[in-house]
């Protein structure tokens, strides 16, 4: 049975104590995949200050005082971190890019040969990159799911200018002489703070991608 999105909007996770309907609301705003955690956290704040209801005042009480000691921890966990690396580089974050392309219909024209060795020119840069130990490559196909754009790449590396050579040079391909970029997107690893004050517990490392880890990936830009 599929979920909607109007029930992971109104989903709530088993309540232990007593929550007014606004407090409940105000939980509803929380994105569901932490609002389990956010909730528990609430209600064991409540417990330790032997609280039998939960209006919305205890929620901004336990929110504070949850956020206040994962930015301490945080802290603490930087000073740590920078007192025991003794001066050394600080961790390398990963830059990503997502970029789409659009084949131009004239390419299906050409003869079956020059098609053939403009494909290959492409998988050859493609292959090269892929067994680079310098960069994560994954290609998607689009056809039939989009009307703008035919192939997606998903690029990690620690230099943008990998990015820029690489582009380059399956441009230059027989295939590449054809694509249209129609959507790219660059991004950077980073702790998110938004994540961590919601969810302390949150042990993954954000500033590193590790791709492969669900059948399907869905891009979705944020400014």
């Amino acid at each position: 049975m599929s979920i909607d999105d109007k029930e992971l909007e109104d989903f709530m996770p088993a309540l232990t104590l007593e929550w007014t309907d606004e407090a409940q609301t105000r939980m509803k705003n929380v994105p569901f995949f932490v609002r389990k955690s956010v909730v528990r956290g609430i209600e064991q704040y409540a417990k330790d200050k032997s609280l039998a209801l939960i209006d919305e005042d205890v929620v901004s009480r336990a929110r504070q005082e949850r956020e206040g000691a994962a930015m301490e921890a945080a802290k603490q966990k930087r000073a740590a971190e920078q007192l025991a690396s003794n001066g050394e580089a600080p961790t390398r974050r990963q830059y990503i890019s997502f970029t789409f392309y659009k084949l131009d219909p004239d390419y299906r024209r050409l003869p079956k040969d020059e098609r053939d060795k403009g494909i290959q020119e492409f998988i050859d840069v493609l292959e090269e990159y892929d067994n680079s130990s310098d960069m994560i490559l994954l290609c998607y196909s689009m056809i039939g799911l989009r009307g703008d754009t035919d192939i997606m790449t998903w690029r990690i590396c620690y230099s943008m200018e990998e990015f820029q050579t690489m582009t380059t040079r399956l441009l230059q391909t027989g295939l590449g002489r054809y694509l249209n970029v129609s959507h790219s997107y660059l991004s950077m690893t980073k702790r998110s703070m938004y994540m961590d004050f919601l969810n302390p517990e949150h042990e993954e490392d954000r500033t590193h991608i590790i791709p492969g880890k669900a059948k399907y990936l869905f891009i979705y830009p944020r400014v």
